[in-house]
């Protein structure tokens, strides 16, 4: 069904998640982080309830791609050459400028 949610990843705060969260944001990728420490009143439920990050089941795969990626690298576009994807303009980080 289109409007699958799972979840893909557990964190063991919110602001690991929320990190996470931003990280897939910016490959516009659609996510919820879903924790279960009573509204932020009891937030050592944590340790028993860690948080949830979820993401729609047709975007889990690059979801993953996404997060596994280590910091610094680029996960392989699918020809997107808008946001700096290709080597001539600077090799996929639109805000790198020339430092000579």
């Amino acid at each position: 069904m289109a409007d699958d949610v799972i979840v893909i990843r557990t964190y063991g705060s919110e602001i690991e998640a929320q990190l996470a969260q931003a990280a897939l944001a910016a490959d516009g990728i659609p996510s919820i982080v879903l924790p279960d420490n009573a509204g932020g009143m009891l937030p050592m439920l944590q340790v028993l309830f860690p948080v949830r990050l979820a993401v729609r089941a047709e975007d889990a795969e690059a979801a993953l791609a996404t997060l596994d990626t280590p910091p610094g690298e680029m996960v392989e576009s699918d020809g997107d050459e808008e946001n700096g994807g290709d080597e001539e303009n600077g090799g996929g980080v639109p805000w790198e400028e020339d430092r000579d």
